[in-house]
């Protein structure tokens, strides 16, 4: 197993941000980020589904990320984060 560094992009952060403000189900949001975070940050390498070259989906409902690992740095990128 691969250990990653998560960051999340100033972009997903802001949409993280607007979900959980607007949310009637915080505390499922926050548990979803962090079920993100130990997912992606334990081996993002088998983790999600290929949506493009380089390009990763993750769903921990109630949400849905896209990322971009890089295994040569062991450092994944949130770009995106949508509710499902």
């Amino acid at each position: 197993m691969m250990r990653f560094t998560v960051t999340w992009n100033s972009e997903a952060e802001d949409e993280l941000v607007e979900l959980w403000l607007n949310a009637s189900d915080r505390n499922e949001i926050s548990a979803s980020v962090q079920a993100i975070d130990l997912a992606l940050g334990s081996d993002a390498a088998s983790k999600g589904e290929a949506v493009a070259e380089g390009l990763w989906a993750f769903n921990a409902p109630p949400l849905r990320v896209l990322f971009v690992a890089r295994e040569s740095d062991r450092v994944v990128n949130v770009a995106l984060v949508r509710r499902i």
